[in-house]
C-alpha cells in the first residue's frame, strides 16, 4: 500500500464563528485542531488549501430548496422580524438549536464549498484521501435545519461524488444518528448509508436497523442502534469491522465519505458512548486501508479538548504518521489540554449497557440484510455533467472573454478556485 496523497482544508475565518454563549457547538475547536496539526508537524505531509465558498445556486441544485437556501442568506440577528413566517418553516432562528448568528451563511458557504472541493479532487484523481474537519453537517434536511446544521454538505459533495463514482458509500461513527443524508439517498441504490449512533430517547430519534430503505434503495441504508457505554473492542471488532467488510464485498463502492463526529468519544459534552482516540481512529485506519478514493470529514463534538485531539491523531493516521508523541507539544493553546497535556484519551469509568445479545442480534441483521443485495447495482451509461470546478472555469473564462472586449478597464475578479496555502499562510496565532 503506497504512500496517499492527502488534501486538507481550513479557512481561518471559521473558527471565530459564535453560535452563543450557551450553545454546545463551538467552531473555535478548528482552531485547537488546527494548531495540533501544525505543532505535530503533519502539514509537512499534506497539500493545505483554504476553501472557496459555495454558490447558493449549487446548494439548490444539488439538494436544498431554493427558497430555503434564500432564507439562509437573508437571516440575520438584527432582521429576525421581517422572516418571521420562515422562522419556524425553516427551523432556524425561533429554537435553541439552530440559532441565527452573525455569518450564519458565509459559515455555511465555506464548510460546503470545502466538501465540494474535496469531492472534485477526489473526482479528478489529485488526491486519494481529502480532509474537512469544518464539514460533517449530516442533520440538515432539505427545506429545515435540525440539530445544529443549516445545509448539508456531506449530501452536496456526494452528488459531486456521483458525477463520477458509480457507487458511493457513506459511513457516519458520529453518536447521532446521521438522518439528513440517509433521508437524501432513501431511494437511491447509487449510495449506500452505515450509521452507527445511540439509539431511543436521544436526538434525532431515529436510526432503527428496521430504516432499510425504500423503493430501488430498500436494503441500502445501514442502522447500528447502540446503548450507553460502548467500548472500542465492542465497537470496532463486533460491529464495524464484520459489517464495513461485507458492505464492501457487495455493494463495491469506488467512493467513501467518512463522518468523524467526536461526539462518540468518551466525556463528550453531549454524548454517551466510550470510545478513545485511539479507538475512534481505529474505524479510519481501517477505512483508509481499502485504498478507495476518500472524503473525511469532522461533525459533532462538544468537549472541544477532545475534538482536537482525535481529529489531529486521525489526520496523523490519514498521513501514516500513527506514531505521535502523546505528550502534546507546547503551543499556543497548550492550556486547552490540562490536565494531562496528553492526546490520547482513557475510557471512562462507566457502565456498558451493550449486551452481548444486543451485539450479537444487530450485527447477524445487518449481515443478512446485505446478504439480501442483489449484489452490486449496476449503472446506465448516460453523459457525466461537468464537475463544479469545472463549471466555474468555463463562467471564469467567459468573464475573462467579456473583459477583454470591453470598453473600461477589466475588473480584478475574486478567485473561485480552492488556494492552495503556503506554510507561512497556515499559523493564524491567538485570539
Amino acid at each position: 500500500m503506497g504512500k496517499k496523497r492527502v488534501s486538507y482544508f481550513y479557512d481561518q475565518e471559521m473558527p471565530l464563528v459564535y453560535f452563543g454563549s450557551a450553545h454546545p457547538m463551538k467552531p473555535h475547536r478548528l482552531k485547537l485542531t488546527h494548531h495540533l496539526i501544525l505543532n505535530y508537524g503533519l502539514h509537512k505531509r499534506l497539500d493545505c488549501f483554504n476553501p472557496k465558498p459555495a454558490d447558493p445556486g449549487v446548494m439548490s441544485e444539488y439538494f436544498h430548496d431554493e427558497e430555503y437556501v434564500q432564507f439562509l442568506r437573508k437571516i440575520t440577528p438584527d432582521n429576525g422580524r421581517q422572516h418571521a413566517a420562515n422562522i419556524q418553516r425553516f427551523n432556524v432562528g425561533g429554537t435553541a438549536d439552530c440559532p441565527v448568528f452573525e455569518g450564519l451563511f458565509e459559515f455555511n458557504q465555506i464548510t460546503s464549498g470545502a466538501s465540494i472541493d474535496g469531492a472534485v479532487q477526489l473526482c479528478l484523481d489529485m488526491y486519494d484521501i481529502a480532509i474537512n474537519w469544518s464539514g460533517g453537517f449530516h442533520h440538515a434536511h432539505k427545506a429545515e435545519a435540525a440539530g445544529f446544521c443549516y445545509i448539508n454538505d456531506i449530501v452536496l459533495a456526494i452528488v459531486e461524488l456521483l458525477k463520477v463514482h458509480a457507487r458511493v458509500l457513506y459511513v457516519d461513527i458520529d453518536v447521532h444518528h446521521g438522518d439528513g443524508v440517509e433521508e437524501a439517498f432513501y431511494t437511491s441504490d447509487r449510495v449506500m448509508t452505515f450509521s452507527l449512533h445511540k439509539y431511543g430517547d436521544f436526538f434525532p430519534g431515529t436510526g432503527s436497523n428496521r430504516e432499510k430503505g425504500a423503493k430501488a434503495g430498500d436494503g441500502y441504508s445501514l442502522n447500528c442502534p447502540l446503548n450507553n457505554g460502548i467500548s472500542d473492542e465492542k465497537y470496532f471488532d463486533q460491529l464495524f469491522k464484520p459489517i464495513f467488510d461485507k458492505i464492501m464485498e457487495v455493494f463495491q463502492p469506488s467512493a467513501i465519505v467518512l463522518q468523524c463526529g467526536a461526539d462518540s468519544l468518551a466525556a463528550d459534552r453531549l454524548g454517551t458512548l466510550n470510545l478513545t482516540t485511539k479507538g475512534h481512529a481505529t474505524m479510519v485506519q481501517y477505512v483508509k486501508s481499502k485504498s478507495i478514493p476518500t472524503l473525511v470529514l469532522g461533525g459533532g463534538g462538544y468537549t472541544i479538548r477532545n475534538v482536537a485531539r482525535v481529529w489531529c491523531y486521525e489526520t496523523a493516521v490519514l498521513v501514516d504518521k500513527p506514531d505521535i508523541c502523546d505528550d502534546i507539544p507546547y503551543h499556543d493553546y497548550y492550556e486547552y489540554f490540562a490536565p494531562t497535556y496528553k492526546l490520547h484519551l482513557k475510557p471512562e469509568n462507566m457502565t456498558d449497557l451493550n449486551s452481548k445479545s444486543d451485539i450479537d442480534n444487530i450485527r447477524t441483521d445487518l449481515l443478512q440484510q446485505l446478504k439480501g443485495l442483489r449484489g452490486a447495482p449496476s449503472v446506465a451509461m448516460h453523459q457525466v455533467p461537468p464537475l463544479f470546478h469545472r463549471m466555474e472555469e468555463k463562467d471564469a473564462e467567459k468573464d475573462q472573454e467579456e473583459d477583454l472586449h470591453a470598453d473600461v478597464r477589466p475588473k480584478k475578479k475574486r478567485g473561485r478556485k480552492s488556494k492552495k496555502q503556503h506554510e507561512a499562510e497556515l499559523y493564524d496565532g491567538v485570539d
